[in-house]
């Protein structure tokens, strides 16, 4: 009996392996499938090249990019999944990943970091009675950029029914705005320091919120400011260095708010993060002067002015193309003297800054330190001081220079007398040549920034090379991109975010680290959608962005806000965080897997802290007084609902959705 049941196991494990199947995951589609970068691609590298890691060429698979997730059915019917894995050869030696399995939520399998030219590791595991499958990558912790990640020759063994993929992070979670509404009542928000050079321009708008209208009053402002009692705008110019600190008032029908202003006249300028607007994440090479005059008139009637809110930047595509077929691109680049010249989509630059100067609020311009910039419009290469002279007569406050088109080559062929003596500091510290010539160009602009007599904040735009963060304060920068270009995916807004830690400890007031745009609200580049974060992850990039003391630039199209955005960009205690006059950025103070803890200090002794889960299930996270620093009894406060929680003696503990934060502030 027993050989005889022996033998049918035989025959039906045969006939069993004779109707198993194989599927390639490129075959399978890629549903929702997220990334950070780029598209999935099949068969090909996420930038579309044959798969090949670490010099083995494959002729199938799955090209994606950090951070990526992918969830694949398997209906329990699933025997096997192999494949080789690793960093695509096209990014050389640069990128580092790793790759994750999870089966019914449960890690079958990690690679381990990988990184470019390490040779493909081979995967093989079992999934028998696995209902669902996510293939991830992460982005070994260290940013986003060059992650170009493959799965190579990845297959399922099937028995029955075939794999399929499912919907991935698009998931279906309520809108719920978490900030409570703006009070009747007047407040005054926002920036509590901000910083003037001497004899310069002065302008600040008094952000308070409440009933209109309200009538404003200010004593104690320098000599040679005034406030406008109507508008709540200081403006005039102070001569004299010195310190000084102004009493505010706001008061509308229904009371008084009251507030202070430190005014700094002195060298530095961006005591705290720049916040505001940036025209590039929705309209793109679309940009026109009606359109930003238009977000200047949306940042007023939604009311984010009252929330601090500053900036309207002006991103590439105001200037004339080099070969563009658009009649609105084409003119001439400059004239007889070497000034640059608009295009015809901004026939009065000076009287569109005029306007965005009405409102109390200030206007920022793009440019790059090439001959062209990313879109191929006219650039600053060999006219830097003509084109800052320009700027500052048009009256622009704010300046991202984007490195696209550069070239340390170029040097050779300036026309042009350049000051390069503030180099010498640099050459002198025996910087290696590489790092010289990505310094050279910021600190040729920043030197004609600094003859002409206007505060124009300086943005680095060269996407963390050399690891700016180390140096761009010393060559002249108030705030440098840290990485590379944004995308509304999971993918990439946390994957640069979790990614800044320990770049905290060289911003501060006047220089500060910036990881790029929000992507909240309607974003596309040219191409509007709903941002692709889920409500959660929107909740995790305004915290992280905060916390981090990040440069605040709202990416999408202003005229189209609805109540859930403007919950997310007009919450005061969150704003707070990253506005503190302190100026001292969040770290990583804890990581346990797939949940984190961030924390920084405040100005009045609190400390602001960020429970978050980076994982796929809704996770408990929590912190202890310890990790903080900190000893006896302290009182919790819920940031983004404005309400007191309790005191706790030795820590705290919250319950967070998938991909969200708790974020409170300990006192």
């Amino acid at each position: 009996m027993n050989r005889y049941l022996s033998f049918l196991c035989l025959v039906a494990a045969g006939a069993f392996a004779a109707n198993a199947e194989t599927i390639s995951i490129a075959e399978l589609g890629f549903g929702d499938m997220m990334q950070g970068y780029g598209q999935p691609q099949r068969d090909h590298s996420v930038d579309k090249a044959k798969l090949s890691v670490g010099g083995e060429q494959f002729e199938h698979g799955l090209g994606t990019h950090a951070e990526s997730s992918m969830q694949i059915d398997l209906h329990g019917t699933a025997d096997r999944f192999t494949a080789k894995v690793g960093v695509d050869g096209e990014v050389h030696e640069r990128g580092s990943v790793e790759f994750i399995m999870v089966a019914d939520g449960k890690e079958v399998w990690r690679s381990g970091v990988m990184k470019g030219k390490q040779p493909a590791k081979a995967v093989d595991v079992s999934l028998k009675d696995v209902k669902q499958l996510d293939l991830e990558v992460t982005d070994a912790g260290d940013g986003i950029d060059f992650d170009h990640a493959d799965w190579c020759d990845a297959k399922i063994e099937f028995h029955a029914q075939k794999p399929s993929t499912t919907p991935g992070a698009v998931q279906k979670e309520e809108y719920i705005r978490l900030t409570p509404p703006t009070p009747r009542e007047p407040r005054i928000n926002g920036a509590q320091i901000t910083g003037v050079r001497p004899g310069h321009p002065f302008l600040f708008k008094i952000a308070a919120s409440g009933e209109k209208p309200i009538q404003f009053a200010a004593s104690g402002l320098p000599d040679g400011l005034h406030l406008d009692e109507n508008s709540g705008i200081i403006s005039g110019t102070v001569s004299a260095r010195g310190e000084h600190v102004a009493s505010l008032r706001a008061k509308n029908s229904l009371g008084t708010a009251r507030g202070e202003l430190k005014i700094v006249v002195g060298d530095k300028i961006a005591l705290t993060p720049p916040m505001g607007w940036n025209s590039w994440n929705c309209f793109a090479a679309a940009v026109t002067a009606d359109r930003v005059k238009s977000a200047a008139d949306a940042m007023v009637k939604s009311g984010l002015i009252d929330h601090g809110w500053q900036y309207i930047n002006i991103d590439d595509f105001w200037e004339c193309h080099r070969d563009s077929k658009d009649p609105t691109l084409q003119g001439p680049h400059r004239d007889a003297d070497g000034k640059i010249l608009t295009n015809p989509r901004f026939k009065d630059m000076k009287g569109l800054v005029d306007y965005i100067h009405g409102l109390g609020l200030k206007a920022g311009l793009y440019s790059s330190p090439g001959p062209w910039t990313c879109g191929g419009c006219v650039a600053s290469f060999d006219h830097e001081e003509l084109d800052a002279a320009q700027y500052a007569e048009w009256g622009f406050d704010y300046l991202k220079y984007d490195w696209c088109s550069y070239n340390p080559s170029l040097e050779s062929k300036r026309t042009r007398p350049v000051d390069f003596s503030p180099m010498k500091k640099f050459e002198s510290a025996g910087k290696p040549k590489g790092l010289l010539d990505q310094i050279r160009p910021y600190v040729v602009m920043r030197s004609a920034l600094n003859h002409q007599n206007r505060d124009i904040l300086f943005s680095f735009c060269q996407y963390g090379m050399g690891n700016v963060w180390e140096w761009g304060e010393e060559a002249g920068g108030n705030c440098w991109r840290t990485t590379g270009d944004i995308t509304d995916t999971w993918g990439s807004m946390a994957g640069i975010g979790f990614g800044q830690n320990g770049h905290e400890k060289f911003a501060g007031p006047g220089h500060w680290n910036d990881p790029d745009m929000l992507v909240v609200g309607k974003v596309g580049w040219g191409n509007l959608h709903p941002t692709k974060l889920t409500p959660s992850e929107q909740y995790t990039h305004i915290s992280l962005w905060c916390l981090l003391s990040s440069a605040l630039l709202i990416g999408c199209d202003m005229t189209q806000l609805d109540d859930f955005t403007l919950g997310l960009l007009e919450n005061d205690e969150v704003i707070a965080v990253n506005q503190d006059p302190l100026g001292r950025p969040a770290g990583r103070i804890s990581q346990n897997g797939s949940v984190e803890v961030w924390a920084r200090d405040l100005a009045d002794g609190s400390k602001a802290v960020g429970l978050f889960n980076r994982g796929r299930k809704a996770s408990e996270v929590k912190v202890s007084w310890t990790e903080l620093g900190l000893t006896g009894k302290h009182s919790v406060r819920d940031l983004w609902r404005q309400r007191d929680i309790g005191d706790s003696s030795d820590g705290y503990a919250a319950e967070v959705a998938r991909h969200g934060v708790v974020l409170i502030r300990v006192k």
